[in-house]
């Protein structure tokens, strides 16, 4: 049986919250009296989200295509705007959840707030809040197995990007593609979450060697059904990665241009391939 919601505070003073797959670390910036009301909200708003996704969600595994459904919870409505854009191709509104849960809880954070800054990282999807004059840095891994800085990101409150998400097949979602990670920068985190999902699942190419299964013969619960998903990924040739990577990127430049992210940066072995706006993913050194 699950246990409910439980948010406490880390030793170094962050909130840490945490629901049944959800699990929340929020950090803010300002006079200690605000702080101390940003982490009640969020604390009050958190308490309810897993179950009012559990409420609907048959609903949000089943495919969007362009249809006129709605969705009583808050969060569910990101999830399905974010993934609406892209009907055209297979997508349900789980491939935003853990990006949707981030923008409903910093939602709550900073309503009636004064914060400098303020973060929610959902498992590496963030969403964050920059006050004037403010930016944010953060670092990419594209392998959790073998961690190293892969990218940094900078950007400041004069951005719309207020949304970091990250996907691919060795990550804790189901990927059709083989990339290692893609990690998109947009203006909330549900849609970069949708967006990171898709550009995954492009990058690709036929390989006798990558090892693929059905999805739900993985987890059964997952909105991919008897889709074939990435369980294993060959040392590839220089000319292999890099025509799936030539495929992350069109997919990648096609939603920049229609204005749905502001950058990309996709990682395959150890080699990556950049799409940038306004605000950018540069490779470390």
């Amino acid at each position: 049986m699950m246990q409910g919601a439980s948010c406490a505070r880390l030793p170094d003073g962050r909130l840490h919250c945490q629901h049944g797959p959800i699990d929340l670390v929020i950090e803010c910036w300002g006079e200690a009296s605000e702080v101390e009301h940003a982490y009640a909200q969020a604390t009050r708003r958190f308490a309810s989200v897993l179950e009012e996704l559990v409420a609907e969600l048959s609903a949000l595994r089943s495919p969007i295509r362009g249809d006129t459904r709605t969705f009583a919870g808050p969060v569910a409505r990101r999830m399905h705007d974010a993934v609406s854009p892209h009907a055209r191709v297979f997508i349900t509104p789980m491939a935003a959840v853990a990006g949707a849960v981030a923008d409903e809880v910093l939602a709550a954070l900073v309503h009636g707030r004064s914060l400098r800054k303020a973060i929610v990282n959902n498992g590496g999807d963030v969403a964050f809040h920059l006050s004037a004059g403010e930016a944010l840095s953060t670092g990419v891994v594209a392998n959790i197995a073998a961690p190293a800085l892969d990218a940094l990101a900078s950007i400041d409150a004069t951005r719309t990007v207020r949304g970091i998400a990250t996907s691919g097949w060795r990550g804790r979602s189901q990927s059709l593609g083989i990339a290692d990670a893609v990690t998109v920068l947009a203006r909330s985190a549900a849609e970069a979450d949708a967006a990171a999902t898709l550009i995954a699942n492009a990058v690709n190419i036929k390989h006798p060697a990558i090892v693929r299964a059905p999805a739900r013969s993985l987890r059964e619960d997952s909105d991919l059904g008897d889709r074939l998903v990435t369980v294993e990924v060959p040392a590839l040739a220089p000319a292999q990665i890099d025509a799936a990577l030539a495929a992350g990127v069109d997919c990648a430049e096609r939603m920049r241009a229609q204005g749905l992210i502001e950058a990309a940066l996709i990682v395959l072995q150890r080699r990556a391939r950049s799409v940038h706006g306004a605000a950018s993913l540069t490779r470390a050194a």
